[in-house]
């Protein structure tokens, strides 16, 4: 199976606006964007500031499914978790610059996002996510996935890397390395991708844009 592997760029020199107007773009033409360097350097560094201030019991086994159907299962992912909901200086920074995000995307491509959530995901070594997709077709929760990497210093060699599924053929992805500040959004629906073992500690954030499901009888998404 061959892999087309993300060139490392500099990081834009744009302003906000015009790099999610790069993503936009990108989305609109292809359904996903990979943008090394796109996280702002001080937002960057304070997110993995706090990561490394956090005890490790704030940290809990990541599980598969939602709501009743959410279970445990290290055949498919090992890797361990922690949502961000605001209560840190970093995490309502990291909110702040997603709700720029949610607000371009919905003016340039009316994609009705409606609501983020997000978490910390911390793969230790030889952790893995198997081949899987965000959001299943129909259901109209997930819409956009954005995966956000605090890896300062990686290396080829370390592994690690995402796998996105671009074509009806498993030959037909794309390799990106988890390069600290590197930010990649795809369409949650359309692509599969997993997460390959490394042989180092590998930080990350993974964060889904929904849109506005609750009904007279649901709340959309569960609190």
């Amino acid at each position: 199976m061959s892999a087309l592997t993300t060139r490392v760029v500099e990081p834009p020199r744009s302003t906000a606006s015009g790099l999610f107007s790069r993503m936009a773009g990108d989305l609109r033409d292809r359904g996903y964007s990979v943008c090394p360097g796109a996280l702002p350097t001080a937002l960057a560094g304070g997110l993995l500031a706090h990561l490394h201030s956090m005890s490790e019991a704030r940290f809990t086994p990541a599980g598969v499914g939602r709501e009743h159907g959410h279970t445990l299962n290290s055949f498919v992912r090992t890797d361990e978790i922690c949502w961000i909901n605001g209560e840190s200086a970093a995490g309502r920074d990291w909110l702040a610059w997603t709700t720029a995000l949610q607000q371009h995307l919905n003016r340039e491509l009316l994609l009705g996002l409606f609501s983020f959530e997000s978490h910390f995901a911390h793969y230790r070594p030889g952790d893995f996510y198997r081949k899987h997709v965000d959001a299943f077709r129909g259901e109209a929760n997930r819409v956009l996935s954005v995966v956000a990497y605090l890896n300062p210093g990686w290396q080829t060699g370390d592994g690690g890397e995402l796998r996105l599924y671009t074509g009806a053929e498993d030959s037909s992805l794309l390799s990106v390395q988890p390069l600290h500040g590197t930010v990649v959004v795809f369409l949650s629906e359309e692509f599969p991708h997993e997460v390959l073992p490394a042989s180092r500690d590998r930080y990350s954030i993974a964060g889904w844009f929904r849109v506005n499901g609750s009904t007279a009888d649901r709340v959309d998404p569960p609190r």
